[in-house]
């Protein structure tokens, strides 16, 4: 396995971009357009759905194609109702679509609150919610069976996400080769995600063209969640990380290109193809390991890193955080303030037993 090449998903596969369109096309005669919908290896529609006519079927496929537009939100939410529809046909018993009833999801809703965390099990409740009220909205069901069931309590406030130190960051940086043009992707990659806070899948969706310069900075464009245009001036770590790396990879020739892509067999040059999120989750997990950080870094963590390193610098204004992340609620930005959270060595040494 080369090192930008992922291993297979444990549960979903990218179907072709006309995978839901054939599917729907094999209801009925009017086709759809193609859209893309990651969903498990097993038929797009579920069994109940399809059982019960051409109708709910069709319905089923409309609400992934028209009412989620974010990819990853699609594929989590196709995820969930496969789940809950495989569980309710094989498990609780239920014959017909419009069998199902509150309990069978709140059973559904407990259970999977023993094998997920509680923010998965509310993220695949308001999956249910949302195609149930569709599907109602369709006529396919005369009301829907989630709409009064609970999901589990969560509250947060500190972040999760596994976030770096500024020294093990400068490590990191440090620790990539300049002298190969994979090298000089990656620590493009990384000190984008840590100096402009872009989400993974932001930063992979850049262009070349999205890089421009004014006044005498580079700045990068991102698209960022709902649609949103987000401008961020480039610190001048990663403007001369950026600048270096189109360089070597002679990227400055077609704004239209991918920024960030796959390396060739050689590993000398680009493929032209656009890297991916596995991919970026094996490369920045080896980069993490070759320079001794033992700390379980994923593709968020850079993110995370930046924010609480600008967070920890005495001058740090939590709103202009939430601007620069293109937050849209700064209890998100708040998560990863962790300065009042932090517990020293020494206060933890001062326990005298």
């Amino acid at each position: 396995m080369t090192d930008d090449a992922p291993a297979p998903l444990p549960d979903s596969s990218e179907t072709d971009p006309a995978a839901i369109a054939g599917a729907a096309d094999a209801i009925t005669a009017r086709p759809l357009p193609a859209v893309s919908l990651r969903t498990s290896q097993r038929a797009l529609v579920p069994a109940l759905i399809h059982e019960d006519g051409p109708q709910a079927s069709r319905r089923y496929l409309e609400f992934f194609a028209a009412q989620i537009r974010n990819p990853n939100t699609r594929t989590a939410y196709a995820r969930a109702a496969t789940r809950f529809f495989d569980w309710c046909q094989e498990t609780a018993g239920v014959g017909e679509l419009a069998q199902i009833e509150p309990i069978h999801v709140a059973a559904w809703i407990e259970r999977r609150g023993t094998r997920v965390s509680a923010p998965t099990v509310k993220q695949e409740l308001a999956a249910l919610r949302k195609l149930f009220d569709w599907l109602v909205l369709g006529q396919v069901l005369p009301s829907s069976p989630a709409a009064f069931v609970r999901g589990p309590s969560h509250s947060v406030r500190i972040g999760s996400t596994p976030v770096l130190t500024v020294d093990q960051a400068r490590v990191l940086l440090s620790s990539i080769p300049e002298n190969t043009v994979s090298g000089q992707r990656d620590r493009a990659l990384i000190s984008l995600m840590i100096y402009s806070f872009a989400r993974i899948s932001a930063a992979l969706a850049l262009d070349v063209g999205d890089l421009f310069r004014e006044q005498h900075r580079l700045n990068v464009r991102l698209a960022e969640k709902g649609g949103k245009r987000h401008l961020m001036p480039c610190h001048h770590t990663l403007d001369a990380h950026l600048v270096s790396y189109t360089a070597m990879a002679g990227l400055g020739r077609d704004p239209g290109a991918p920024l960030f892509q796959t390396i060739t067999r050689d590993r000398r040059h680009l493929s032209g193809r656009r890297l991916n999120r596995t991919e970026a989750w094996y490369m920045v997990r080896r980069r993490a390991r070759a320079a001794g950080i033992d700390t379980a870094v994923c593709n968020h963590t850079f993110r995370g890193t930046g924010i609480t390193a600008y967070l920890e610098h005495p001058d740090a204004k939590l709103e202009e955080a939430q601007k620069m992340a293109a937050h849209s609620d700064p209890k998100t930005t708040r998560l990863y303030d962790r300065r009042s959270q932090a517990v020293t060595i020494d206060d933890v040494e001062r326990i005298r037993i």
